[in-house]
């Protein structure tokens, strides 16, 4: 239950889309937490203040620019800082969203485990990227270093045609002025890519999406709905064919599990949904999100609500006590 400020808390859940959160503010309710919704939209905190939960579960979000709150995410990573040097457990915390919020970390990250991922090319001027346009394989992905709901991604067949979009289109640049030039991998469009969600370091579920073309993959039945009409995610791109199809997918291999997993383990991450390309050669990872929203249908077709299994997490850490681990 959602608790005054004078009262103890189990939880706080740092979030800055109320919508997205609903359904795990319902189950954290139906058990009896006592937790605290804090909105990092427009906040303050005091460096002399004591950590005001026994845990802090972060659920900010990378794309919180999309919707104007541009300021949410340093705000985030500023405060989790803080509660961690305060000695606070902060699960997703500041190593985990400074990791969802580098896809160029992400990169390094996979290549030091030995987990196949396309090559990448991080830049802050086009005109640094000639010298590697000779050798690059094009057609490739423009992506953002800091990603959400496929804002700002395009697919590009030359190094021409890179440096005409950013002079056409300079705003492509916010909010951190780098951008990622990525291999395409190329896989079959109507098996999808593949995401995994994993809860403290275990699989949850695993998911085949199939884009239609779109870059908005975003999980969230608000973002996506299964018509494909009235999504909640405000990303300029052109309408695909067809809404984004989730497809339940428990034939995801071996190899993508235990990759997922260590990922995970070093990455520092409790909640995660991790992104890959499935190929003859193997599993080849792409995206790495801290924040997952789940999707409630794909879990029932496993027996299960996705929320409720989080709040069983989420209880057993309330039950390690409030030291950082």
């Amino acid at each position: 239950m959602v608790q005054p400020r004078s009262e103890p808390l189990d939880l706080v859940v740092l979030h800055e889309h109320s919508e997205w959160q609903k359904p795990l503010f319902a189950a954290l309710e139906r058990r009896g937490i006592a937790f605290r919704a804090f909105d990092l939209k427009s906040a303050a905190f005091d460096e002399a203040d004591a950590p005001a939960a026994k845990l802090y579960f972060n659920q900010a979000s990378p794309s919180a620019y999309l919707r104007g709150n541009v300021r949410a995410v340093p705000f985030a990573l500023a405060m989790m800082r803080n509660l961690e040097e305060k000695g606070a457990r902060v699960l997703n915390g500041s190593r985990a969203f400074a990791l969802e919020l580098s896809k160029s970390a992400q990169a390094a990250l996979l290549r030091r485990l030995g987990i196949k991922g396309p090559r990448t090319i991080t830049f802050n001027d086009a005109k640094a990227v000639e010298r590697h346009a000779a050798t690059f394989p094009w057609p490739a992905l423009l992506k953002p270093e800091q990603g959400g709901s496929g804002a700002r991604m395009f697919l590009l067949e030359s190094f021409t045609e890179l440096t005409r979009l950013l002079e056409q289109q300079p705003e492509l640049w916010l909010p951190d002025n780098l951008l990622l030039l990525q291999e395409k991998i190329d896989y079959d469009p109507s098996h999808g890519i593949v995401r995994m969600e994993f809860v403290g370091g275990e699989l949850l579920y695993a998911m085949r999406v199939v884009s239609h073309g779109s870059f908005n993959l975003c999980p969230s039945e608000l973002c996506n709905p299964e018509d494909g009409e009235g999504g909640a995610c405000a990303v300029p791109e052109v309408k695909p064919a067809a809404p984004v199809e989730f497809f339940p997918y428990p034939e995801v291999s071996a190899e993508a599990v235990e990759a997922g997993r260590k990922i995970i383990r070093v990455g520092g991450l409790d909640v995660a949904g991790i992104e890959l390309i499935e190929t003859q050669a193997g599993p080849v990872f792409y995206d790495i999100n801290a924040n997952s929203n789940l999707r409630a249908p794909i879990a029932a077709a496993f027996g299960f609500d996705p929320f409720e299994r989080v709040v069983d997490f989420l209880e057993r850490e309330i039950a390690r006590g409030g030291a950082a681990a």
